[in-house]
């Protein structure tokens, strides 16, 4: 008589799945690693026996051979408004989940005493490892967490303080490549519009906009530079108040999307011609029906990394003092419409006939 379904006799093991994908169990146990070495055709083969046979990881025992048994990895997020931050933990998950563990989320708001306490109360709940989008430099939790036995990665932002792996966007050539291509339209007079200045992406991106100023001969004047911008309402109000400056900008380079949608607004309210260039890409960009420039990267990806990095410390626990990695995911330049060069009057803000 058949078990019903569920029953602990009807669960497919992993040689089940290895004789399904005509495959030894080493071979499977690779590809639920994430293990680069697999070639392409067999992963494929192997993840589409586990989809079919529905086969799930024994949670407990993976767990104990990664280190600690809860099964939990935290992911600890600033701002969960932000598309991108769903992008991340998809990533993560795509990763963690085939190791028989679960994904739980924690977002900051990007108050350092909020991840403090959720820091805290993910390793009071004996969570397997973290990965931080920390919310400033002072990552002592973080530390700590680190020194009572917890595997940390940092994405997005490096750690400060201690030593962690880190997964990190190229901020600075992104925000720099972005602001040559306005300067390469004849735009000499160029807007930023950012966070808070504490959080690191948002230095490193002014760093990349003031140096490309910088090689062009050009100076990056405060007047033209808002700093603190979480979200769409305060960087629209933001861009609004540089347009309407005696000399505005010609164009904003916006180093986050809200900033980017924001900035948007902003232009489309004033019925100008500002050039849009901005950093991470989102979702109907290419809808908006004013000509923008994003940087964009792979967040997925970013997400993936930090996943990777993270179940190979837990996996390697016991020899855990190597070295820390660093990886940086590179971006790339998207055009929506035409690009929109700078009108040739000859005033200050604008590239002479």
């Amino acid at each position: 008589m058949p078990h019903a379904p569920g029953h602990r006799a009807d669960r497919p093991t992993l040689r089940d799945v290895a004789k399904r994908a005509a495959v030894s169990a080493m071979t499977v146990t690779r590809v639920l690693r994430d293990d680069p070495r697999v070639l392409p055709g067999t992963r494929e083969r192997v993840l589409a026996a586990v989809a079919e046979l529905g086969y799930r990881p024994n949670t407990v025992a993976r767990s104990l051979r990664l280190g600690r048994g809860s099964g939990l990895v935290g992911l600890v997020v600033t701002n969960l408004a932000n598309p991108f931050y769903s992008r991340l933990a998809l990533g993560v998950d795509s990763v963690v989940g085939p190791h028989g563990l679960k994904t739980v989320i924690g977002n900051t708001r990007q108050d350092l005493d909020v991840e403090r306490e959720l820091v805290a109360d993910l390793v009071g709940r004996r969570v397997d490892g973290i990965i931080a989008v920390p919310a400033g430099t002072d990552q002592r939790h973080l530390a700590a967490a680190v020194a009572q036995g917890v595997p940390v990665v940092c994405a997005s932002r490096p750690p400060a303080g201690f030593e962690a792996d880190h997964v990190l966007v190229d901020d600075f050539g992104g925000a720099r490549e972005a602001t040559e291509r306005l300067l390469a339209l004849g735009h000499r007079r160029i807007g930023f519009l950012g966070p808070p200045a504490a959080v690191y992406t948002s230095t490193e991106r002014l760093r990349g906009y003031r140096a490309a100023l910088e090689a062009a001969g050009l100076p990056a004047t405060d007047d033209v530079i808002s700093q603190g911008q979480q979200d769409i309402a305060t960087a629209e109000r933001a861009a609004a108040g540089l347009l309407a400056l005696p000399a505005p900008p010609t164009a904003l380079f916006c180093s986050n999307n809200r900033n980017t949608i924001g900035a948007f607004r902003a232009v489309s309210a004033a019925g100008g011609d500002t050039a849009l260039a901005g950093f991470d890409d989102f979702e109907l960009a290419d809808s908006l029906g004013l000509p923008l420039t994003i940087q964009a990267y792979d967040s997925d990806e970013l997400g993936r990394e930090a996943g990777r990095l993270l179940t190979d410390r837990m996996r390697n626990a016991p020899a855990a003092g190597g070295a820390p990695r660093r990886t940086v995911v590179p971006t790339r330049a998207v055009q929506y419409g035409t690009p929109r060069p700078a009108r040739a009057t000859g005033g200050s803000g604008t590239a002479p006939a």
